[in-house]
């Protein structure tokens, strides 16, 4: 066995999991907005409205989350 085809199946290997972790992570983005966990959208738009004014995206304020969960 050569070097160049340890390298064969080393680029093979590295390109299957390569393509498992992308597809997991695919399946974990529309999952979790499927569920309502989270708006990915609204993180794609904060490169276009990045200004200092702008209001936060999340709020982590954990009072607020209290009163949503008495609600």
């Amino acid at each position: 066995m050569s070097i160049a085809d340890i390298q064969a199946y080393a680029y093979l290997v590295g390109t299957v999991i390569a393509v498992f972790v992308f597809y997991n992570y695919i399946v974990y983005l529309y999952r979790s907005e499927k569920r309502g966990e989270k708006d990915h959208e609204k993180f794609g738009k904060l490169a276009l409205d990045d200004d200092i004014t702008s209001k936060p995206l999340v709020d982590n304020n954990p009072e607020a989350k209290n009163e949503k969960k008495e609600k």
